[in-house]
């Protein structure tokens, strides 16, 4: 299933990425969308600049199909791989997230952009579980929390650069 988030933020997108690279904002960032455990981490090679984190969840918000597969807590690994800002700013990278344990992914791209206030983000990207007849049960049941997830980092980055 296609998954997708926009996100607009007061600056630019050179200090929106630099926050964003930042290991305190990771911190807390992870902080706020788990049960306390993660790590978190911020490598930058030549142009490249890699944004890792490993957070534990709850899943008791999930559907109880959804739970079997995962039990009562789900890592998820995330990492984002970001290119070097373009001629005005713009952004790119690969977004690559998956559940240890569980045949669950999601792969796509993410983009910070200049706009007339300050920097769009987008994220999109493809939810797929890998599970037979109940794949599209899954993925929706997946959907929410990282949706949520993504609306908790907005409203930290937001107050962070704003």
């Amino acid at each position: 299933m296609k998954f997708t988030h926009r996100a607009e933020y007061p600056a630019a997108p050179d200090v929106v990425f630099a926050q964003m690279c930042e290991q305190e904002f990771q911190d807390a960032k992870c902080d706020a969308t788990t049960t306390g455990t993660w790590k978190a981490g911020v490598s930058s090679t030549g142009d490249r600049t890699v944004i890792s984190t490993e957070r534990v969840l709850p899943t008791d918000g999930l559907p109880d199909i959804a739970r079997s597969f995962v039990g009562e807590t789900l890592t998820v690994v995330e990492v984002q791989t970001w290119g070097p800002a373009a001629a005005d700013g713009t952004r790119t990278g690969d977004l690559n997230l998956h559940v240890k344990g569980a045949p669950m992914t999601l792969k796509g791209a993410v983009r910070l952009s200049p706009s007339a206030s300050g920097t769009v983000h987008e994220l999109a990207g493809e939810l797929k579980a890998g599970v037979p007849l109940i794949g599209g049960k899954l993925e929706k049941a997946a959907a929410d929390p990282l949706l949520h997830a993504a609306r908790t980092e907005t409203d930290l980055l937001r107050r962070r650069v704003g």
